[in-house]
């Protein structure tokens, strides 16, 4: 009888340390799965070595004007009728743009970051770079960028251009390994769309500075007229006499000067152009004039249109002095 009275206390024991046990575990919640990510990639080939030699440099400005709607890199996704899915994207969009295109830009020669005093300056706003999911069309991408170019004295010489890429492909929505190939080829695609060759033109000095109307000299020798050489030759007679020169200009971007001294007569010599604020187009509202002096004698001035120089590459200037009586 006590043997039984001990195992049925023994077995409710048992039953209540169970029913404990039980009603203290808390099971550990399954984590919870990791956002998909989008690995951004520059998978298109640029031409190697396409633009070399150019005259100027070149810098990239990135900017990220996508508006607060479109930060994030899926854009819409219809298989989820009241919120997006979360996805992380990697690197950022600005950082991989920045990153990507000067690797593209040197690959086809472009020299980045040469000089700062004579550098272009491409300017790249990007206005898309998303991905969404529609059913019946699959994954669609879209990169969309404005581009413009300054001069190295942040002139406007290239206005902006809206350049697109778009790629497209059938998948299931669950599937962003071809949401990612997707997007990376729309990329790709909107730098297919540059024309490269336009803003290297720019980067390539003109050979004559017709070509080259509105370019104004610095004193950095970044313009074609900087690179004209003009010849002198400035003679008398009677030889022996001082030649001065000074700038006459009738437009603001030109400043006056005083006379300068040259040489004596016969003076010949080969020299560039360092007027400073001048352009091709202004020339015509500058002269040069050419004062000759010589004790005993009257002195005697010549004046030549600034613009003619240029196109005949001389000045080319005779005095017959008079005594002075």
């Amino acid at each position: 009888m006590r043997k039984t009275v001990l195992s049925i206390l023994l077995i409710s024991f048992l039953i209540s340390l169970v029913s404990c046990s039980s009603s203290s575990y808390t099971p550990t919640p399954a984590p919870k799965p990791e956002p998909p990510t989008i690995n951004l990639a520059l998978t298109s080939e640029a031409y190697s070595n396409r633009f070399v030699n150019l005259d100027y440099g070149i810098r990239l400005n990135i900017r990220d004007e996508r508006a607060s709607h479109k930060q994030t890199i899926l854009y819409k996704h219809d298989n989820y009728l009241t919120s997006k899915p979360v996805v992380n994207v990697y690197p950022d969009v600005r950082s991989f743009v920045s990153e990507s295109m000067r690797r593209y830009m040197r690959t086809m020669g472009f020299n980045l970051d040469s000089d700062i005093s004579t550098d272009y300056m491409l300017n790249v706003s990007i206005k898309e770079y998303n991905v969404s999911y529609l059913s019946g069309i699959g994954w669609s991408g879209t990169v969309s960028m404005t581009i413009s170019i300054n001069d190295n004295n942040n002139q406007l010489v290239y206005p902006n251009v809206e350049i697109v890429g778009r790629a497209t492909r059938q998948s299931s929505g669950s599937n962003y390994s071809v949401a990612t190939e997707v997007i990376n080829s729309a990329y790709a695609n909107a730098l297919e769309d540059i024309d490269w060759d336009r803003i290297a033109y720019f980067l390539k000095r003109a050979d004559s500075p017709a070509q080259e109307k509105n370019k104004q000299v610095t004193g950095d020798g970044s313009t074609s007229l900087e690179h004209t050489i003009l010849n002198w030759e400035v003679t008398s007679r009677p030889a022996g006499a001082d030649v001065y020169w000074r700038v006459i200009s009738s437009t603001p971007d030109v400043k006056n000067t005083n006379k300068n001294y040259k040489s004596t007569t016969p003076y010949e010599s080969t020299e560039s152009f360092d007027i400073k604020g001048l352009t091709y187009n202004n020339s015509g509202d500058v002269q040069i004039e050419i004062l000759c002096e010589k004790p005993g004698y009257l002195p005697q001035k010549k004046v030549f249109n600034v613009r003619a120089a240029i196109d005949q590459k001389s000045i080319n200037a005779h005095f017959t002095l008079v005594k002075d009586e």
